[in-house]
């Protein structure tokens, strides 16, 4: 059996199984019940903020999905239709309620805007073998994305749990948290795939884009870079930002980067964290420029 096959077999047995063993969260499952609001809104309600605005805005995300991929593999339209977007939505929609119970505004969230550079991309993507570079620039975004919210669902458990806040623990971020990895291995495995497949050119294409259009998620702009390096902040990374680098670039140090010898770190994701981390402490001393 051909590698390109087994690949398509493994991803079409993880969705099928992403799909019975993890529906979107029964909204019916979640006890609101929070100790003591007015200290967790004060240490967490800024994280609730950016997590609830990023999961809600998967929403847009296909959107932008549907014009830079005008002719998807019909796996990846079903990962993102059928799984992806209703648990992820499910997600903002609960960690918003939460906010919005501890007396914070709900999130404002982007939901329909789309980027002329990702229409450029739509309109090359009516070649095939363009169509992949923009397919693989999603798998990376794809498992970054995940990583980091893997990475944060737990450092944010943690500091719940530390707080005592079981009913928040237990019934909103565990659920959430167990959701995430899932996605991860569906881009990890789909990055893989395609990645052995690409031409030399594409490769070429895949590194300099990638390059170019890296970015923490969620931070589309200086401000929400800024609310990133907040969010960094509360949940510990701060001190730790080149190991958190390391850890959600893995596997794109290892596919775009074999050539070159002992780079654990892409410098762009390294850079890109601490332009977040420099933007927040900026904006607390009232010098931020967006």
């Amino acid at each position: 059996m051909a590698e390109g096959t087994r690949t398509a077999l493994r991803l079409a047995r993880h969705v099928d199984r992403l799909e019975a063993e993890h529906p979107p969260i029964d909204l019916g499952s979640v006890d609101w019940t929070v100790r003591r609001p007015v200290e967790f809104e004060e240490r967490f309600g800024h994280v609730l903020d950016y997590m609830a605005r990023v999961e809600l805005e998967v929403d847009r995300n296909v959107l932008e999905l549907m014009t830079m991929l005008p002719d998807p593999p019909e796996i990846d339209r079903r990962f993102y239709a059928d799984v992806w977007q209703p648990q992820e939505t499910r997600h903002g929609l609960i960690l918003d309620r939460l906010q919005v119970e501890l007396g914070r505004p709900s999130a404002e969230a982007d939901l329909t805007s789309i980027g002329s550079k990702l229409k450029v991309l739509g309109a090359l993507g009516r070649w095939p073998a363009f169509q992949d570079v923009s397919r693989m620039i999603y798998y990376l975004t794809g498992m970054a994305t995940e990583r980091s919210a893997v990475l944060a669902y737990n450092l944010l458990h943690d500091g719940v749990v530390e707080m005592r806040e079981s009913a928040v623990a237990e019934t909103i971020v565990a659920p959430i948290k167990r959701q995430e990895p899932g996605h991860y291995a569906f881009y990890q495995l789909s990055a893989r795939g395609l990645w052995a497949e690409l031409a030399g050119w594409q490769k070429w294409f895949v590194r300099r884009l990638r390059t170019l259009s890296f970015a923490p998620v969620g931070a589309n702009n200086g401000d929400q870079l800024a609310d990133f390096g907040e969010l960094m902040a509360t949940l510990g990374i701060t001190a730790q930002v080149d190991d958190f680098a390391a850890q959600i670039s893995r596997v794109e140090a290892e596919l775009l980067w074999a050539q070159r010898r002992g780079l654990k770190v892409p410098p762009y994701v390294v850079a890109a964290f601490r332009e977040a981390v420099e933007k927040a402490a900026a904006r607390r001393a009232g010098s931020l420029t967006t």
